[in-house]
């Protein structure tokens, strides 16, 4: 932002200069004061330019902020959907003694290990998907009845 608007004192100093070289020249039939206000006319166009490219740069800028401080929400929201259907998981006495691992990417959370029974596998994908924030539960556990 800065480095555009730098450029206007550079522009009007060759506008100036363009101007005063071309107060100079014997084929131009316009008088020196006409040539002035055709530099400055250059100038003012050069400056709304500068101006207009400094607000996209601005505008391009808080857009790309926006998309990050999304991205951070989605990733915070995240994390705290696993935190909380980790939590659930742990409170239930029959999925509180396995191992499940949990993975959620945009609200969709995705259950991987094992489930002593059939019953605790479906109970695991009613619990995830009781937890505020939830859109889907990809259920891939593995019923597998524990030894011992």
């Amino acid at each position: 932002m800065k480095l555009h608007l730098t450029r206007l004192p550079v522009l009007a100093a060759l506008a100036v200069a363009a101007a005063l070289t071309a107060c100079g020249k014997q084929d131009d039939e316009r008088t020196a004061g006409q040539r002035l206000d055709g530099a400055i006319a250059d100038v003012k166009q050069s400056a709304e330019e500068t101006r207009r490219d400094a607000q996209k740069a601005i505008n391009d800028a808080e857009r790309s902020a926006e998309r990050a401080g999304d991205k951070a929400a989605q990733v915070t929201s995240d994390v705290t959907i696993t935190a909380k259907v980790n939590a659930a998981l742990v409170a239930d006495d029959k999925l509180k003694a396995t191992q499940i691992n949990v993975d959620t990417r945009e609200g969709q959370v995705t259950l991987t290990g094992q489930a002593p029974d059939a019953q605790s596998r479906d109970r695991a994908t009613t619990l995830a998907s009781a937890v505020d924030g939830v859109k889907h539960v990809n259920n891939q556990l593995v019923v597998s009845p524990r030894n011992g």
